[in-house]
C-alpha cells in the first residue's frame, strides 16, 4: 500500500504501475490533474484520488479487475469512462462534487456496486440548494456550545459530546464538526441537505440544527445525544477488509434481536427512499444499537437527493441500497446464536439476504417488499 496525501503531485506517478503487488493507492488532497494509464498497478483494489483536479480517467482503468473501492469526490470529472463497466468487483464508489451532468446506465448495472455517493454534481446540486433554501435548518450559535470528549469519527467529521445552553439551561447534545470543506464522501452542504430531506423517523438519529459563527468557519451539525446504552454495531472497514465492516469478536445476537434490528433498519431506509434520499453509506458502523435489537441509523455524509432525477434512475439507485441491506443481513446471520438449532426464521432471513444480494440489481426487492417479508419472520416459531 502507498498513501501520499497532501503532497504537491500534479500527476499520478507512472512508476506505480510497475509495482506488481501494490493494491492500495491513496493520493488525497494533492494537485493531480492527470492519471496516466501506466500509473495503474495490475492488482489495484483500492484507489483514493479525492480532492484533486482530475478531469478524466484513462479507459485502461477497466483493466483493474480487482478494483473494489474507488474514491474520486472533489475532482472535475464530467463523465466516467465506459470501460469502468468492466470492473465487476467494484463495491464502493465516491464521485460526489464533480461536474457530472448524468449518471451512466451501465454504472447502475454493476453486480456488486453497493455504496455510491454522487451528490454535489450538476445532476442533483440544484435540488440540494433548493432544499437548503426552502427548508432552512435551525441555526445554533457556536458560542452556546461547550465541547467535551470525542464520541467517534467518520470519513466526513468528528463527533463530540457537548453541552448546549438553551433558555437559561443546558442540555447534552452531540456535535459533528466537518473535517474540511471537502471530505472523502463529498460536501458538508450535501450532507445537511440530505438530513433536511430525510426528516424525522424513530430509527434515525435526530438532527437539531446547523452550527453558525464558528471562529474558524468550520461547518457542523448538532444532533440529539443518544443514550449510553447505544454503541456502534461495527467498526469501519480495515485496510484488509477494504469494503466490509469489522465486528467485535464477541458480537452475537438471538434471532429475535437480529430480526428486530433488521426490521428497524429496513423501516429507516424505506422512509428515506420515500423521501427521495439515498443514504449511500448504509453500513454497520453507521448504526447504533443497544444490544436488544433497537437501532438508530446516522451519518448522511454520502447521501444523495434523488428528487431531481428521472424516476427510473432514482429507483435504480435505490436498488444499490438493497444490496447494502443484504450485506447487513449477511453479517447478522453470521452472528446469530445458537446457530445449531433449526429455526425456520433463519431460512427465511437467508432467502431475503440472497434476494437483496442478487447480482442483477433489477431483480432485487424494494424495501416495502423487504418489510413485508420480515413481518412474519418476527413471529416466534411454534
Amino acid at each position: 500500500m502507498l498513501f501520499c496525501s497532501d503532497n504537491p503531485f500534479t500527476e499520478l506517478p507512472e512508476v506505480l504501475g510497475r509495482c506488481e503487488q501494490l493494491d492500495m493507492v491513496g493520493f488525497k488532497s494533492c494537485r493531480i490533474e492527470h492519471v496516466p494509464a501506466a500509473a495503474l498497478p495490475p492488482r489495484l483494489r483500492w484507489l483514493i484520488l479525492t480532492d484533486n483536479r482530475i478531469e478524466q480517467l484513462p479507459p485502461e482503468i477497466g483493466r483493474c479487475s480487482r478494483l473494489q473501492k474507488l474514491a474520486l469526490a472533489g475532482n472535475r470529472l464530467q463523465a466516467l469512462p465506459v470501460e469502468l463497466a468492466a470492473c465487476q468487483n467494484l463495491e464502493l464508489l465516491r464521485i460526489s462534487a464533480n461536474r457530472l451532468t448524468e449518471l451512466p446506465g451501465w454504472l447502475l448495472e454493476l453486480p456488486r456496486l453497493t455504496w455510491l455517493a454522487c451528490a454535489g454534481n450538476p445532476c442533483c446540486a440544484d435540488q440540494e440548494q433548493a432544499t437548503l433554501t426552502h427548508s432552512p435548518i435551525t441555526t445554533i450559535d457556536w458560542n452556546s456550545l461547550q465541547l467535551e470528549q470525542i464520541l467517534g469519527q467518520g470519513a466526513s467529521g468528528v463527533i463530540h459530546l457537548a453541552r448546549q445552553r438553551l433558555d437559561g439551561e443546558t442540555r447534552p447534545v452531540a456535535v459533528k464538526l466537518f473535517k474540511s470543506a471537502m471530505t472523502s464522501d463529498g460536501l458538508p452542504e450535501s450532507e445537511m441537505a440530505a438530513c433536511l430531506a430525510g426528516g424525522e423517523h424513530e430509527y434515525l438519529i435526530p438532527v437539531l440544527g446547523r452550527i453558525e459563527a464558528h471562529p474558524q468557519a468550520v461547518q457542523g451539525l448538532v444532533m440529539a445525544l443518544v443514550g449510553p446504552e447505544f454503541s456502534s454495531l461495527a467498526a469501519p472497514p480495515s485496510l484488509e477488509s477494504c469494503t466490509r465492516d469489522i465486528y467485535p469478536a464477541d458480537s452475537r445476537w438471538s434471532p429475535e434481536q437480529a430480526l428486530k434490528l433488521a426490521s428497524g433498519m429496513a423501516s429507516a431506509l424505506a422512509h428515506l427512499h420515500a423521501r427521495d434520499v439515498l443514504h449511500g453509506d448504509f453500513y454497520g458502523h453507521n448504526i447504533l444499537h443497544d444490544g436488544s435489537g433497537q437501532a438508530l441509523l446516522g451519518d448522511f455524509g454520502a447521501a444523495t437527493l434523488l428528487s431531481a432525477m428521472p424516476r427510473e434512475l432514482a429507483e435504480a439507485l435505490q436498488k444499490l441500497e438493497l444490496r447494502a441491506f443484504g450485506c447487513l443481513l449477511e453479517e447478522l446471520i453470521e452472528r446469530i446464536v445458537p446457530a445449531e438449532i433449526v429455526d425456520p426464521r433463519l431460512a427465511g432471513l437467508a432467502a431475503l439476504r440472497d434476494a437483496c444480494l442478487d447480482p442483477l440489481p433489477a431483480r432485487r426487492p424494494d424495501l416495502q417488499a423487504v418489510i413485508t417479508a420480515l413481518m412474519p419472520l418476527r413471529a416466534r416459531p411454534h
